[in-house]
């Protein structure tokens, strides 16, 4: 037995590190916003001093421990030292080191532009390697608009970025802004969620989604067309099949060079194209976020569409979005499909302020214009969906309702590679199973089958008749008997056995190879449609 005295590693130093480690860093950056602000006499105003005002009075944000003097950057690589607090121990058995650090001066979110995305940003790339997660103290007014620019600005990102902010402020009895910056810290400091997202009111949006929908409610910011990445409650729900990563092991960088030269305009009953005109010829404008009717139309006017093709072959990128908080633009109908040959890029289901953000950023880059219209109807960061996508899937369908479905069609589409390949890969044989009309494979589809009649059913097999009276079975299917260019192949009516007569047009005809009834079903030949089996 080894001495403790001569242990090299002590129990302290394991207390230590046990403590470090159950301890995560995050850097909040406050940049002005509801939140931070405090009565005047001529209203709310914002207001220094976030932390010993709003944090440190308050249990759920301070556990009392000594507090701890950590050091930052600002945007331009200055170093200051914060003071830190510290949360009590969470439902994961965890504490969250925190730190503030406030603009000077606080920023006023109906008034932020590019400039003031850079800030946060280079402020988030000057501090990556030193904390583990960033949450970003915002205004409601553009929060939407900065978590999208913020989205394509920083690149290969692998920490969470959480934008946050109130429809009132914490200096308030009864606020939302307690419930927001706790349930950004709690999934900033448990969750390794590495995108730009946006929280509010208990749940966590990916922050190129989410959209400003109530100017007054608790519940202001919403995402249509994409569910939320987390929910906060008892416990915190996280879907990590929705949760997007880097492809790729690269650095983490900031993209600076944004070209905000871009307008965005909604169409409207009545609208002229003098005015649309009027946008389109503004000097060095680049891009014009279109804000159109449903799913991407606007007036019938040979006029309006003309105007939009002129500024497309000037190189004015045009990106087609609909007004509606849910749903996409497509060229269904023909106002929609004009748009398309004049040039207009359809933005598919992207929000307004992701489709601006987004084509300011890929203005910024240098790129051709077909580049940037190749890129602009395609998601980059999660932003849209594409229409490649899969835009349905059957819900919760078992392996084996999928493979009887795949065997159906496969009969009816004659394509015996694929008959092959499902009943290989069944342990069950699928051939006895029906779908909800009650009928099997082979007489699921009636253009496929020339005869559908029993053999005289025996007392020991039933017959039964699907819902539309079509097709017969009796309890087990024996042999199938296939006709082919007139001439029938396999045979049935053996006692207690079905015979099932189906035209097999366009297959090859092969040697009938009878298989003994010992033999397992899956070692049956396919050709010509032969199925023997116990």
């Amino acid at each position: 037995m080894v001495a403790a005295s001569k242990n090299p590693l002590r129990r302290e130093s394991f207390v230590e590190y046990e403590e470090a480690t159950a301890e995560s860093r995050v850097l909040i950056i406050m940049t002005g916003g509801t939140i931070c602000m405090r009565r005047s006499p001529d209203g709310y105003v914002p207001a220094t001093g976030f932390v010993d005002s709003c944090l440190a009075i308050r249990p759920s944000f301070n556990d009392c421990s000594p507090a701890k003097e950590l050091i930052a950057r600002t945007d331009t690589g200055e170093e200051v030292v914060l003071k830190s607090l510290r949360t009590p121990l969470t439902s994961y058995q965890k504490k969250i080191r925190y730190c503030v650090m406030e603009f000077n001066p606080l920023l006023d979110s109906s008034s932020i532009n590019a400039k003031g995305w850079k800030k946060i940003a280079f402020t988030i790339y000057n501090n990556y390697k030193d904390f583990d997660a960033f949450i970003v103290l915002h205004g409601t007014d553009s929060l939407a608009y900065t978590s999208s620019a913020l989205s394509f600005m920083l690149q290969n990102l692998g920490k969470p970025v959480i934008l946050t902010g109130s429809q009132t402020p914490m200096s308030e009895l009864q606020n939302d802004a307690t419930d927001n910056l706790l349930g950004s810290l709690l999934i900033a400091g448990h969750f390794m969620i590495p995108e730009v997202c946006l929280f509010f009111n208990h749940e966590l949006y990916r922050g190129n989604r989410a959209t400003k929908v109530n100017a007054t409610a608790f519940g202001a910011f919403q995402s249509p067309n994409c569910p939320p990445l987390a929910t906060v409650g008892i416990n915190t729900t996280a879907r990590w099949d929705l949760i997007m990563r880097p492809n790729a092991i690269e650095k983490f960088r900031v993209e600076e060079n944004l070209d905000a030269h871009v307008a965005c305009l909604r169409i409207f009953p009545g609208i002229l194209p003098e005015m649309v005109e009027g946008v389109l010829n503004l000097k060095n404008l680049k891009g014009l976020v279109l804000e159109t009717f449903g799913a991407g139309n606007l007036p019938e006017d040979e006029r309006l569409i003309r105007v939009l093709g002129e500024a497309c072959r000037r190189g004015i990128i045009i990106v087609n979005v609909t007004q509606c908080l849910t749903g996409t633009v497509s060229p269904l109908y023909a106002p929609g499909t004009a748009l398309g040959r004049a040039g207009v890029v359809f933005g598919h289901d992207l929000t307004s302020e992701a489709a601006l953000t987004k084509l300011i950023w890929l203005l910024g880059k240098g790129l051709t214009d077909t580049q940037i219209r190749f890129q602009m109807s395609h998601s980059l960061r999660g932003e849209l969906t594409e229409q490649s996508q899969t835009l349905f899937e059957h819900p919760g369908l078992s392996p084996k309702m999928e493979s009887l479905s795949r065997l159906g069609y496969a009969i009816r589409d004659g394509d015996l590679e694929e008959i092959e390949r499902v009943l290989a890969a069944q342990r069950e044989w699928l051939l006895n199973e029906v779908d909800y009309a009650g009928r099997t494979p082979l007489v699921r589809d009636e253009s496929f089958l020339s005869v559908v009649a029993p053999s005289p059913p025996s007392p020991s097999s039933p017959v039964s008749r699907d819902r539309c009276g079509a097709g017969a079975r009796g309890a087990k299917i024996e042999t199938v008997s296939v006709k082919h260019d007139g001439v029938r192949y396999g045979k049935g009516g053996q006692k207690g056995n079905v015979g099932v007569n189906a035209n097999a047009s366009g297959m090859k005809q092969q040697k009938l190879q009878t298989q003994s009834q010992s033999q397992p079903w899956w070692t049956a030949k396919l050709q010509p449609y032969r199925y023997a089996f116990r």
